[in-house]
Parts: structure tokens; sequence; C-alpha cells
């Protein structure tokens, strides 16, 4: 486990107490919740705003890509704009930001509007998602509520994933696509009022932005998470697939040469000397590749193979919620006692097992044999491994670096979802082409076409599996068992409420 948080002026200090720490709590938690679900709540929507505002087939996908881009492109920036300006202010704006730029995005009448708009969501959840970690860093002691706090963090991401497409659904079957924009409203307006009555603002260490490194790294970004949508969309092999990653990967690779030499970096290197937490940044990227990859083409199999609709299959999710409530709970729980190895690697496991479930998957599966099992460890495992990773990652980070270490695992986990889809993705398109050639004599076409999908999932799913695996060996190789020491209950603020 992560050695405890040193008091010294250059590294961690001690959290001040907050006198409502469950309020406190939630504001930070909605807010990670609100600008997560956003991306995936508005996927439901897309057949709906197409008809509405005449959006082309290629344009479309921009609803989804302009936030995604934006949002990944800007959270180095958003981090290391916090630690300078003030993650509590910097937090507050960006919600103001991300609020009004959903009510623009309600009210639009044309596609170049709703795009705009979506452009503007990314860039306020850019400020604002660093803050939430960091702030838990700032206003939640190293110990037990600090390991509460994320834990309750991290459900809410995984959580996102599949509250999105529920209420996505629901939304825009009730209440028409601009209710899934709109409702970000209310939302934001009680955060905005709530956060400066109930979080700590944490100490300012004023600064001068490092240009070079924050334009290098938001093209950087932006363009390797352009490659990933691009190759999910068409292939690896497709010229703007191949340029966009390879021109991330020389922009990236400027962005390092610029931090190695810079008086105040946009992110700090020296982050990194801590094996712990460099193998941890590596297994967020990791995992959070088969639990999107997954999530999206188990969506596929329970409406084009198993007949359900948007909603039902919305709804089928909830047993993977239910994991991930139980599995952060137990992990924030268990982070004293056992330390960070030990649950990153059974969290690990039960994503491994999951996704290898899913490879059995057959035209012949029904939800209760082929998906439920592998839906609820799809929950568990991430619910184990990014308690511990967080956890992992922030212990120990100096004041002065947390908004820059909270935006990098940010950056590592958003980057991690569009590969997970990317991969999946080309990997169930290459099965499925495959799967097609092959004669099914006798069989109806509607069960060709279903047979053809089912294989091709499950193909994918192989790959989700091999990440997970790569994820498991870094945990072993990389990160080092740190025995837990014994803390001073009176040094904590009052417990947060354990999750439900």
């Amino acid at each position: 486990m992560s050695a405890p948080a040193q008091t010294s002026s250059g590294a961690a200090s001690e959290a001040r107490p907050l006198a409502h720490p469950g309020i406190a709590l939630l504001v930070l938690v909605t807010c990670q919740l609100m600008v997560a679900l956003d991306g995936n709540a508005m996927n439901i929507a897309l057949p709906t705003i197409q008809q509405d505002l005449d959006f082309s087939p290629t344009n479309l996908a921009w609803v989804a890509n302009a936030y995604t881009l934006t949002f990944g492109g800007l959270l180095l920036l958003g981090g290391r704009a916090g630690d300078i300006l003030g993650r509590r202010r910097l937090f507050i704006l960006g919600i103001i930001v991300f609020t009004l730029a959903s009510l623009a995005g309600g009210l639009a009448q044309s596609d170049e509007w709703l795009l705009a708009a979506r452009i503007l969501q990314g860039a306020g959840a850019a400020f604002a998602a660093p803050g939430t970690l960091a702030l838990i860093a700032t206003n939640f002691a190293e110990g037990k509520a600090r390991d509460r706090a994320l834990g309750a963090v991290t459900a809410a991401y995984g959580l996102s994933v599949v509250l999105g497409m529920i209420l996505g659904g629901v939304l825009t079957a009730w209440l028409g696509w601009r209710s899934v924009l709109f409702i970000n409203v209310p939302i934001g307006a009680v955060l905005v009022v709530l956060t400066p009555r109930f979080v700590n603002e944490s100490p300012r260490h004023p600064g001068r932005f490092d240009l070079a490194g924050a334009l290098t790294s938001t093209l950087g970004i932006a363009a390797v998470v352009y490659g990933f949508i691009h190759a999910a969309s068409t292939s690896w092999t497709a010229g703007a697939t191949v340029a966009a990653l390879a021109g991330g990967v020389v922009l990236l690779s400027a962005f390092v040469f610029i931090e190695s030499r810079a008086e105040q970096p946009v992110l700090p290197l020296r982050l990194f000397r801590d094996r712990n937490r460099s193998g941890s940044y590596s297994n967020i990227l990791l995992l959070s590749a088969p639990l999107v990859g997954a999530s999206f083409l188990s969506t596929l199999f329970l409406q084009n193979v198993l007949g359900y609709g948007a909603l039902r299959a919305g709804l089928a999710f909830l047993p993977m919620c239910a994991g991930l409530f139980i599995g952060g709970g137990t992990a924030s729980g268990l982070l004293r006692r056992t330390g960070a190895k030990p649950l990153i690697l059974f969290g690990t496991a039960l994503i491994i097992i999951g996704s290898a479930w899913l490879t059995q998957l057959s035209v012949d599966s029904t939800y209760a044999g082929g998906v439920l099992g592998p839906m609820v460890l799809l929950g568990m495992g991430p619910g184990f491994a990014f308690t511990a990773l967080n956890q992992s990652i922030l212990s120990g980070v100096p004041q002065s670096d947390a908004g820059a270490a909270s935006g990098f695992l940010e950056s590592m986990q958003w980057g991690g979802g569009a590969l997970g889809l990317a991969v999946l993705v080309a990997v169930f398109g290459t099965a499925s082409q495959s799967a097609a050639r092959e004669p099914h004599p006798g069989l109806a076409p509607d069960l060709i076409e279903r047979t053809v999908l089912a294989d091709g999932m499950a193909t994918a799913f192989i790959a989700g599996a091999l990440l997970a695996a790569a994820g498991f060996v870094i945990t072993l190789a990389v990160i080092r068992q740190r025995r837990a020491a014994a803390e001073p209950e009176a040094a904590l603020p009052t417990a947060a409420p354990a999750l439900p």
C-alpha cells in the first residue's frame, strides 16, 4: 500500500476537517457522475437528434466525438490550471461552463449550434473533472475517510457507463432528446451553490502556465483519441487513423521533452518517479478498456441478438451497477488492512474472468446464462481495482501537484475507454466479416445475421481479457506492496458515509 501522506511543506499535507463531509462528497461525486454520464447518455439519443436537426450520417458521430475530443484533450491543462488558480475555483468555473453549454445545446436549432455546445461542454468538463479527485485529496485526510471517498468516485465513474444508457433511453423516450441536456442545468446550478459552502478550497500555488506543454499535450491527446475513434468506425490501417495516431505519438513525445526542461511543467515528470504511481497509471488505461468496450458490445448483443429494446437493454445493466457498488464499497473498507496491490490483483482477475466468460457467447446464449454473470464480475472488478488504483496514484502526491496528478489520471481513464472501444470494435468487425463468409446451410437470414454478430462479439472479448491480463502482469511486476501504517484516528475528519 502507498505510504502515508507526508507533512512537509513540499508534500501532501493533511486535509482540513470538513463540517459536513457527506455533503462535500455528494457534491464531488455528483459532478464526476454528471460529466462522465453525459457522453454515454447522448449516444442513445443520436437517432432522434439526427431526425430533429437533419444531421448527415457523417456529422452525427461528432455529437459524441466533439465532447470526447475536447474533454480528453484539455484534461491535463485543466488539472494544472487548478493547481495554480485554485482547484475549487476552477471546479466551479468548469461546472458553470458545462451547465451553460448544456442549456445552449438543449436549445439548439441546427447541427452547427449543437456541435459548438458539445465542444463547450467538453471544455467545462475538462476543467471540472480533475478537481473532483484533487479536492478529495485536499478535503479528506489520507486514511479511511479518503478511501471511502475514492470508492464512491470509482463507483460513480463505472455507474456513468451504465446509467448513461438507462437515463438516455428513458429521457429520450419520455421527454425528448433535449431533456438529456436540460437535466444538467438544475444539477449544475445546485453544485455551484453548494460547492463554496461545503468544499474547502485547496492552497494556490502561483506560477506560470507551461503554454508549450499545454499545447502539445492537448493536441497530442486529442490526436490519439481521434485515432482511436476513427479506428473504431473504419479500420486501424485507414490513412486518417494512421496519421492521427502517428501525429499524436510525435506530439506527445515532444510534450515529454518539453516537460523534462520546463520550469513549471503542466505534468511534472517527478510524479512518475514512484513506481507504484507509474504502474497504477498504466493499469487505469488498460482496465478502462475492457469495461467500456464490453459495455458497448454487450448493449449490441442484448438488442441485436437477444432482441431487447433500448430501455430493457439499459435495465439489464443494473447487475453491473450493483457489482460496482459492492466492489467499491468493499475495497474502500479493506484498503487500510490489505494495502492496494492485493485489491488491484483481485479486481483485475475478476475483469479477466468476466471478459473470458463473454467469449463463450453464441446465438443460443440467454441473458441469465451468458450475460448476467459476466456483468456482475465486470462491475465488481473495476470497483475493487479502481478504488485501489486511485488511492495508489493520489497517495503522497505534493499538494502543488495534486491537480496535475488527477488530470493525468482522468486522461488515462478517458483514453483507456476510447482505446478499449476502438480495439474491441475493430476485432469485432474483422471477426464478423470472417464469420459472414462461412457457410450457414439451412439457417434463415435473420438467424445467420444474429449468429455472425454473436460470433464476432465473442471473439472481440478475447481482446478485452488480454488487455486486463496485461494490467495483471504490470501489477505483479511493477507495483510494490507496502505495509499499512497505523493512523491516528484523531487526525481524521468525520468519516464520509459508506457506500450502500
